[in-house]
């Protein structure tokens, strides 16, 4: 009986240190990252082209959701981006997909009257239902991978309605994705095989895809419900 006490005080005391959701470790603090999401509000936040954040993105036990059900239902969605631009940067963030789901988070997003869409500019990370969306078809369009260029390898994403966390960091040309702390992408953007690979994708029909120093990230409305939280950003210079 004193011995079951005692691991039930330590496993209470282990759950005490753990870290809350959309906060920063002291570590974290230290080399230099920011939440990009409080948790409470869409701060920091704003619709692609556009101001304010339409009312299908809510804030959900400290998630940062699209409501698929309130978009039908005529709430205003859309793809939002951060206020801020970023050049060099390790990105972290953790994602949850509804079944069926499709989404996902670009970067070095450009927002100007040409563009009608984040994607004309923004490589993305993609966020999907492996087991159920048709996407699930081509390698490079599953989870983890660098949307239509390289399939994230070893494919290890959790099943729809768990979370899966993301790392990303970019210097210098640089890239690599980690998804549940896995190494699964992994490329030199300036590189010419790296430009072959966009030369060869969906993106051939966008000029100024991929060519951005920096710009904004960006978390897709692609119509399903999504789910993203501790989403924070580490700029590299």
């Amino acid at each position: 009986m004193k011995k079951t006490l005692v691991c039930l005080l330590s496993l209470a005391a282990l759950t005490s240190y753990a870290q809350s959701p959309n906060t920063l470790s002291k570590k974290e603090k230290k080399t230099g990252f920011k939440l990009l999401f409080d948790g409470k509000t869409t701060t920091g936040w704003h619709k692609f082209n556009g101001e304010g954040v339409g009312n299908a993105w809510v804030i959900e036990d400290g998630a940062l959701k699209l409501d698929a059900a309130a978009r039908k239902s005529g709430a205003v969605a859309g793809d939002i981006v951060t206020d801020g631009e970023y050049g060099d940067f390790e990105l972290k963030y953790e994602s949850k997909i509804a079944e069926n789901g499709n989404s996902g988070v670009m970067f070095h997003v450009v927002e100007a009257k040409k563009y009608h869409a984040p994607y004309f500019t923004g490589p993305e990370i993609q966020v999907l239902d492996n087991e159920r969306h048709s996407d699930n078809k081509l390698e490079n369009h599953r989870a983890g991978s660098l949307y239509d260029l390289i399939p994230a390898k070893p494919q290890n994403a959790h099943p729809a309605g768990q979370w899966n966390s993301t790392r990303v960091v970019l210097e210098k040309g640089k890239f690599a994705i980690y998804q549940n702390d896995v190494k699964v992408v992994e490329t030199d953007m300036n590189s010419p095989e790296y430009k072959e690979l966009v030369a060869k994708s969906k993106f051939k029909a966008w000029p100024d895809f991929g060519k951005a120093a920096a710009g904004h990230f960006c978390l897709q409305d692609h119509g399903d419900t999504v789910w993203f939280r501790n989403i924070k950003v580490r700029e590299i210079k």
